[in-house]
């Protein structure tokens, strides 16, 4: 035990000598002396640096991405997701490589959208149904828009914890991924994984969105169905309504109805019947259906399912279903041509040079909003 003790006291001297020397700049020749009469840590050795280095992965490349995607590889599918939310431009020809070689494999999903305020139980329904769905023999693809803060810019991503029986099924994948600042950043990230999905074979895309706003509006314009989870006496019925949310409901789902709740969400339910009379009909033959069901019971989980069912098979008969797949390809056409042409102007080297003290001079009201931005753009479209 003394022995053991010399030996820790010895080598804990030498440590904080060596330290006390790197800190003290002292010339090359000591350092490298100093370096010599100590023996580098067992734990760390050249060969374990080499061990690492030899089972790094190479970056696949677009075809192996592609091969991997349409054979249903879901790590493959992981990795092309990640190249597609990267904000790099040096992987921007890449990703649309990969994902112009899945479009001919798309658009054979059916895509639902599925919005509710915090609390509502979104990830538990999402994973009852996700569930269900599986065990009817669909592929189901969760993908979770998390709206990213505007103060640290970060996300939790955290839907892939709440849903633990769903993320062990192998027929389902789930992703969460942030939305970024932009409407655009949305578009990207969701339209085009949307793409590599169904390329990768999931029949079923959930499109969870996070609390209400523009990821919803974002996301209503890429789905075919759209529901809206409501809870019982949560007292935002007439906040739904101002919010537009429920304009864009196919369907509006009561959950949480079990155990005491179910009195008063068969309450809500006649409610928002009476309500969706006052709203005008859609362009799609739907008239939207409420419903109340249980995501921790399951109870109405399988008429939820006949009810998006009924609504794919009217929109397919009348042709709608693909008209307006049309219409969204077309609006995020425009709309990424928007987000670039937005992204060209604030990144142009003479607009970042002026935007400081513009932004000053339009603080200090010495001159206006309007003049100043026609002055930038002036100056970037003569560029």
């Amino acid at each position: 035990m003394i022995e053991l003790n010399q030996n820790f006291n010895r080598k804990f001297t030498i440590f904080t000598q060596t330290i006390q020397v790197l800190e003290s700049k002292k010339t090359k020749k000591t350092a490298i002396n100093v370096k010599a009469a100590i023996s580098p840590p067992e734990i760390i050795s050249s060969n374990a640096v080499i061990q690492v280095k030899r089972h790094r992965k190479s970056e696949p490349s677009s075809q192996q991405l592609i091969e991997g995607i349409l054979s249903g590889n879901v790590t493959a599918l992981s990795r092309a997701i990640t190249l597609v939310e990267s904000t790099n431009s040096k992987y921007l020809s890449k990703a649309n490589e990969v994902i112009n070689a899945c479009l001919p494999h798309s658009n054979k999903s059916v895509r639902i959208g599925i919005t509710g305020i915090p609390g509502v139980g979104k990830s538990t329904f999402i994973e009852a149904l996700g569930k269900y769905l599986t065990g009817l023999e669909k592929k189901v693809a969760v993908l979770v828009v998390d709206p990213s803060s505007t103060i640290s810019h970060g996300s939790i991503l955290g839907d892939k914890t709440r849903m633990e029986e769903l993320v062990k099924d192998k027929n389902a994948y789930i992703r969460p991924s942030a939305s970024g600042e932009t409407l655009g950043g949305v578009a990207r990230k969701t339209r085009e994984t949307i793409t590599l999905c169904e390329a990768c074979g999931f029949d079923i895309i959930l499109i969870e969105t996070v609390g209400v706003g523009q990821s919803e509006t974002a996301v209503h314009s890429m789905v075919d169905f759209f529901l809206l989870l409501k809870i019982a006496g949560d007292g935002d019925e007439l906040q739904g309504i101002k919010r537009g949310i429920m304009e864009m409901a196919d369907a509006i789902v009561i959950n949480k109805s079990d155990g005491d709740t179910i009195r008063k969400a068969k309450l809500a339910e006649a409610e928002f019947k009476r309500t969706l009379h006052v709203f005008p009909a859609k362009k799609s033959g739907w008239k939207p259906t409420t419903s109340t069901c249980s995501a921790i019971t399951h109870e109405g989980i399988p008429e939820v399912w006949k009810t998006i069912e009924k609504f794919i098979e009217l929109t397919k008969g009348n042709k709608y279903f693909f008209e307006k797949r049309k219409e969204q390809n077309q609006y995020w056409f425009l709309e990424t041509i928007n987000e670039q042409l937005k992204t060209n102007f604030y990144n142009h080297p003479e607009i970042q040079k002026l935007l400081n003290p513009t932004k000053k001079a339009v603080q200090n009201g010495e001159i206006s909003p309007f003049a100043a931005a026609a002055l930038l753009l002036e100056k970037y479209l003569k560029k």
